[in-house]
């Protein structure tokens, strides 16, 4: 129990003020984000997508070849994560889209 090492979490904080008077603690260092396209990021999602949807298809070979590590447990999750990844990507392009929609209808 005495190896346990102590952690000075306040002393990357500092107090912030308020109007009211109360102190929050705020952040002294902030990393850089690095700025990144829509396109980028759109990408990206497409590409981790793409990759979840050939799991499946890889357990499955696997399975059926035999291979001892491959359960058809890790088939079916790799299913559902595939499946709920096609289904976020559909939402999020077809919110884009409305979007879009909405922004060309505004008249200037």
């Amino acid at each position: 129990m005495n190896n346990v090492p102590k952690l000075n979490l306040f002393g990357h904080v500092e107090a912030a003020k308020f109007s009211d008077g109360i102190n929050l603690p705020s952040v002294t260092s902030l990393e850089k984000t690095e700025k990144t396209s829509f396109k980028d990021v759109m990408g990206d999602l497409v590409q981790s997508v793409n990759n979840e949807i050939d799991k499946p298809d890889a357990l499955l070979a696997d399975l059926m070849s035999g291979k001892p590590n491959v359960d058809v447990h890790d088939v079916m999750t790799a299913m559902a994560k595939a499946e709920l990844g096609v289904s976020v990507v559909t939402q999020v392009t077809t919110k884009i889209i409305n979007a879009y929609d909405r922004v060309s209808q505004i008249q200037i």
